[in-house]
């Protein structure tokens, strides 16, 4: 006599579907030795019931006039605790798996980002990975992992949208580096990095309009400025022009 799911959350409220013989006239479902409520004879083949609450393993029994069944195995299964996220942002058009780790995970179903759900990987009871769906605007949302044991919430994942560049300023500097540029566009609050040619260039967040950098050395001539976040990369409109220093 088989039953389906054979697992649920130790809060209860499982819908499960027992199905038999002879079980016509079901007049009790039991867990271990608590009831189960909602119970309806579907047919004298099988039988739905909300499980209660409980822990561990227990029996299930279906009771007729005709006596009490035998006993079928129920595991009862806690909550899933989020630990952490692999990845803590990424594109507003989704599609990158990122890993989650955390306990009670090896009957994920489903993870929804801000309501949008996934389904996921699951590597062991510890870790799962998914591959993030669209999200609907830029900005943070909440995370949650919906496993037999129930759902649990907690983390916070950002989507990010491209980063634009609308204009540098100055335009050129030296090839000795060291010039201060000041950087406006689109979606800069979320810049992991800034290279003039390539080469690494430090900056600072002034808003989600503004960066300030400081070139690098860099050879004579034109260099591309690039800002890159979780999302993609912008490349400036008008590169940055190297300028050689008088030489006597």
């Amino acid at each position: 006599m088989p039953i389906s799911p054979n697992q649920g959350s130790t809060g209860g409220g499982t819908l499960v579907t027992i199905t038999g013989t002879n079980l016509s006239n079901t007049t009790a479902v039991k867990f271990g030795t608590k009831p189960a409520t909602n119970v309806t004879n579907v047919s004298p083949t099988q039988v739905t019931a909300v499980s209660p609450s409980g822990t561990g393993t227990v029996g299930v029994t279906v009771t007729t006039p005709g006596g009490t069944s035998n006993p079928i195995p129920f595991f009862y299964v806690g909550a899933p605790f989020k630990s952490s996220l692999g990845t803590t942002s990424g594109p507003l058009t989704g599609g990158n798996t990122i890993t989650i780790s955390g306990t009670g995970l090896s009957t994920a179903t489903s993870v929804s980002f801000g309501g949008v759900t996934s389904t996921p990987t699951v590597n062991s009871d510890s870790s799962l990975s998914v591959a993030v769906p669209a999200g609907t605007a830029a900005g943070p949302v909440a995370v949650s992992v919906t496993t037999a044991g129930g759902t649990n919430n907690g983390l916070t994942y950002t989507y990010v949208d491209l980063p634009g560049i609308t204009a540098v300023t100055p335009t050129s500097g030296s090839t000795s580096g060291g010039t201060a540029v000041t950087i406006t566009g689109t979606n800069l609050d979320s810049t992991e990095s800034v290279t003039f040619a390539g080469n690494p260039a430090p900056f600072a967040v002034i808003n989600a309009t503004t960066l300030s950098a400081v070139s690098p050395p860099g050879a004579a001539g034109p260099a591309d400025i690039v800002v890159s976040n979780p999302a993609g990369d912008a490349t400036s409109p008008t590169p940055f022009t190297y300028v050689a220093g008088p030489t006597v």
